[in-house]
C-alpha cells in the first residue's frame, strides 16, 4: 500500500511540475523564455530574412532576457519550415520569419497544402518590408509607368518579364502590372534572382519587377533603369523615382516583406509583449538607417494590424492568380 501511495504520489508530483512549467512558458509574467527561443526562416541561409533579423537580434536579446537562434529550414517554396513551426508546442519558444509567399499566396498556389497559414500561424508583426521595384533595361525607350504601358500595349512580339521562377513574388507582381495596364506579356522563368537579373541585363526580357536590393548594383551602374516604386513612399535609395501612386497606379502595390509569427495557440499577451519589443528595436536609428541602406522600410506593426493584412493581402493575391491562370501545382 505504502509503494502505492509513494508511486502516486510521484505521478503527481511530474504532473503538477509539467503543468507549472508550461502556464510559466504561456505566462509573460514569468520566467518565459526558460530556453534559448528558435526563430525558423524557411530558406537557405544569407536570405534577406536573415539579414533583416539579424539586425536587431541583439536588441531583442537584451529587451526580452532571450536567446534567438535562427534556423533555416529550407524547402517546398518555405512550406518545410513553416509547417514545422506550425506543428510546434505553441510556448513561444518556436517562431517563424517567413515571405510574402509563406503567409498569403503559397495557399493559392501549391495543391495538397497541410495547413492554413492564415488559421495556423498567429501573427506578430511585420518586421521589414522591401517595396518592389520596376525595372528594366537601359536601352528601353521608357523612363515613367504610363511611356512602359504604352510601349507594351504595341510591342510586337510581346514584351517579356523574368522572374526567378513561377509563383514568386516577382512572377505575381508583374502579372499584377500586366492586368492593371492591360497588356499582353510572355513570362521568362528563371532558377533565381541572379541569372533572372542578367536576363534582363541581356535583353532576353525587358521587364523585372523585385525588391531593389536584387538590382541595386546594375541601377548604380547604369545597366538598368528604375522606372516606379511599387510601395508607399519612395526609397531613401532612389529618392528620384516616383511611387506607382505618382505615376497614376496606385493599384501596383507589391513588394516581398518579412513577418514573424507563432503557432496558434500561443498565449496573446506573449505575443503582444514580442511585437512590442521588436517595434521598440525597429525605432533603432541605426536599425532604421541599415535598413534603408538595403532598400528595405522598417514596419513592426501591431499583431492585429499584421493578421488584417495578411488576410486583405491573400485575398487580393488570390484574384490575381486565378485571372492569371495559375493553376495549384
Amino acid at each position: 500500500m505504502r509503494n502505492t501511495q509513494l508511486a502516486a504520489g510521484a505521478m503527481l508530483i511530474a504532473a503538477t511540475a509539467a503543468f507549472s512549467l508550461t502556464a510559466q512558458a504561456q505566462d509573460p509574467s514569468g520566467p518565459w523564455p526558460n530556453r534559448a527561443v528558435r526563430i525558423v526562416v524557411p530558406y537557405a541561409p544569407g536570405n534577406t530574412g536573415d539579414i533583416t533579423f539579424r539586425q536587431i537580434q541583439l536588441l531583442l536579446e537584451s529587451k526580452l532576457g532571450a536567446r534567438f537562434l535562427v534556423d533555416n529550414k529550407a524547402g517546398a517554396s518555405g512550406n518545410i519550415g513553416a509547417e514545422e513551426v506550425v506543428r510546434a508546442k505553441p510556448d513561444g519558444h518556436t517562431l517563424l520569419l517567413g515571405a510574402t509567399n509563406n503567409y498569403v499566396t503559397n495557399q493559392h498556389l501549391i495543391r495538397g497544402m497541410r495547413f492554413d497559414p492564415l488559421r495556423d500561424l498567429m501573427p506578430i508583426t511585420m518586421v521589414s518590408n522591401a517595396p518592389s521595384v520596376v525595372v528594366v533595361a537601359e536601352s528601353m525607350p521608357v523612363n515613367d509607368l504610363r511611356a512602359l504601358s504604352a510601349f507594351a500595349a504595341k510591342a510586337a512580339p510581346p514584351l517579356a518579364f523574368g522572374s526567378p521562377g513561377i509563383g514568386t513574388p516577382p512572377h505575381l507582381a508583374a502579372e499584377l502590372f500586366r492586368q492593371l495596364a492591360g497588356v499582353e506579356m510572355v513570362h521568362v522563368p528563371y532558377k533565381g534572382s541572379p541569372p533572372a537579373v542578367q536576363g534582363l541585363v541581356n535583353g532576353e526580357t525587358q521587364l523585372y519587377i523585385t525588391a531593389f536590393s536584387s538590382v541595386a548594383a546594375m541601377v548604380k551602374a547604369g545597366r538598368l533603369k528604375a522606372l516606379a516604386v511599387a510601395g508607399d513612399t519612395r526609397l531613401t535609395a532612389l529618392p528620384e523615382v516616383a511611387t506607382s501612386a505618382e505615376q497614376g497606379m496606385p493599384a501596383l502595390r507589391t513588394g516581398n516583406w518579412w513577418g514573424l509569427s507563432a503557432p496558434t495557440g500561443t498565449d496573446p499577451d506573449l505575443i503582444r509583449r514580442i511585437a512590442q519589443a521588436i517595434r521598440e528595436a525597429l525605432s533603432d536609428p541605426g536599425v532604421r538607417d541599415r535598413y534603408q541602406e538595403l532598400g528595405l522600410t522598417a514596419v513592426g506593426n501591431s499583431p492585429s494590424e499584421f493578421a488584417a493584412q495578411m488576410q486583405r493581402e491573400a485575398a487580393a493575391w488570390r484574384q490575381v492568380i486565378d485571372k492569371a491562370g495559375l493553376a495549384p501545382n
